[in-house]
């Protein structure tokens, strides 16, 4: 396996899929392979279907028989399991966090270390890219991007500074939208903004919301009672996702109670009370690690 991304709490994550060594299972986000290879040690006679929207995971593809990779985004992972004969399976596994790989490639546009082209999407086929958000989108629908994905703020004011400036030119690379960012935060502060500002828009470029819910809709269907879905999130918003589906049985949170007060639409069993975060050792030897959370729910 190629240094393409190290994997968050790959441990916790995969006791977390309590695998049945004759089961089916899946990683929604195949990345480097740190988790498939994880899994495959513990499958006898079991598979494991790998999904990954991005074209520069397929070199690490796994030589296994029990192994297969489909390229294609997450939340086609029920209709791509139908075509391959898999109607239920035991487990699911997506770690929704940017491979190292893609921040580390310059030319991807995910990091603001690299004077790039702006870019972001994380299929290339994809015809929206961070170039077309940030000169196309009205300056009310930039803000909704800013506060809704990156929750920033003063996002109405920077999504005014981003419509001022591309009048004057368009803003084609990360250094252009830097020129613009960085008034708005003291240099302590520069990194943690900048994160936030470019998760903003690499997650209205890739849809990524849409995706996810459709993606853990998808699981109730597909997993067989006692089946575990295990994901790591790195973003309050797609925690909260998970947690509500968990806790409440509905992704917005909405709870359906019987005339006699029990809750009528809850699908899975959390499995920990609490979320699992990555120890110190972790957050120190893996930096991106710092903000996973891990959460394991199996179904009912």
């Amino acid at each position: 396996m190629r240094m393409y991304h190290k994997p968050v709490l790959i441990d916790q994550s995969i006791d977390g899929l309590k695998i049945n060594p004759n089961g089916i299972y899946v990683d929604a986000t195949f990345g480097g392979g740190g988790h498939s290879r994880k899994i495959l040690t513990h499958l006898n006679e079991g598979r494991l279907f790998a999904f990954d929207r991005d074209p520069d995971s397929e070199p690490n593809m796994i030589d296994d028989r029990k192994f297969k990779m489909l390229t294609t985004n997450y939340k086609n992972m029920r209709r791509f399991l139908r075509i391959e004969g898999v109607q239920k399976v035991d487990g699911v596994i997506a770690d929704l966090g940017i491979s190292s790989h893609q921040i580390n490639t310059p030319d991807r546009g995910f990091s603001f270390r690299f004077d790039a082209a702006l870019d972001m999407r994380m299929d290339q086929t994809s015809k929206v890219n961070a170039k077309e958000v940030l000169n196309g989108y009205s300056e009310k629908e930039l803000s909704r991007v800013f506060y809704n994905y990156g929750e920033i703020k003063n996002s109405h004011k920077l999504s005014a500074e981003i419509v001022k400036a591309r009048k004057e030119k368009d803003l084609s690379t990360t250094f252009d939208l830097l020129e613009v960012v960085e008034v708005f935060v003291s240099k302590s502060k520069k990194n943690h903004f900048l994160s936030k500002v470019f998760q903003a828009i690499r997650i209205e470029v890739n849809n990524e919301i849409e995706s996810l819910r459709i993606m853990l809709e998808d699981t109730i269907n597909l997993l067989n009672p006692g089946g575990r879905l295990v994901v790591i999130s790195y973003h309050s918003l797609e925690d909260r996702m998970v947690k509500n589906l968990f806790k409440k049985g509905d992704i917005n949170g909405e709870v359906i109670k019987d005339i006699f007060g029990n809750v009528t639409n809850k699908k899975f069993k959390q499995i920990h009370k609490k979320v699992i975060v990555p120890d110190n050792i972790e957050k120190h030897e893996n930096n991106r690690s710092r903000s996973a959370k891990l959460r394991i729910g199996e179904r009912i």
